[in-house]
């Protein structure tokens, strides 16, 4: 079991009926796929699940009902595969970061967690904007190249390279094999 690492999923649960939306869909299908796989075999291995996700303006929702909104964007397909089982954690955030503004912090300390695997939408602005604060807070970060999706491509790619040059984030592929030696390199 990894009991010090949790798989943090961000903002998969999306309309995404917004400008650039079809853009994101189409980037991130790839990713709910594998992600989908990935989540499975590293529950397997007793690590747990913390979905982080945008309120999208529902301020009074709960997780079940937001997830059934999302359902009626374009999004459905990624929201589909990537629906949170009942033992997984559903935190709603109010802005970029998975924590600011919630008790992700907090749920991290419960659960005695050292390093976060950074996963979802969008790399280039809310992925890196939680990597950073992860970063600040000193925990070890592996966010996988093909486990996050952003608008164009290429605002990925440059977002990673951040991660991995300034926050010291791992960018190995989604891989469950390698999470017991994922943070001791």
């Amino acid at each position: 079991m990894k009991q010090d690492t949790a798989l943090i999923i961000i903002d998969m649960i999306n309309k995404m009926d917004f400008d650039g939306g079809e853009n994101l869909l189409e980037n991130s299908l790839p990713v709910a796929k594998r992600l989908r796989k990935f989540k499975k075999e590293v529950k397997q291995q007793g690590v747990p699940v913390i979905y982080v996700n945008d309120n999208f303006g529902l301020w009074q929702d709960n997780a079940t009902e937001l997830l059934e909104e999302c359902k009626k964007g374009i999004g459905k397909p990624v929201v589909e595969q990537m629906e949170p089982d009942e033992d997984d954690y559903f935190i709603i955030k109010p802005k970029h970061s998975g924590f600011f503004g919630t008790q992700l912090s907090i749920l991290l300390d419960h659960l005695d967690v050292k390093n976060l695997i950074l996963t979802g939408v969008a790399g280039d602005i809310c992925v890196i904007f939680t990597a950073n604060d992860a970063y600040m807070r000193e925990y070890n970060i592996w966010v996988p190249e093909n486990g996050t999706a952003s608008e164009y491509k290429n605002d990925n790619e440059n977002a990673l390279r951040i991660m991995k040059r300034s926050l010291g984030a791992r960018t190995d592929l989604l891989d469950s094999s390698l999470l017991n030696d994922i943070f001791s390199r």
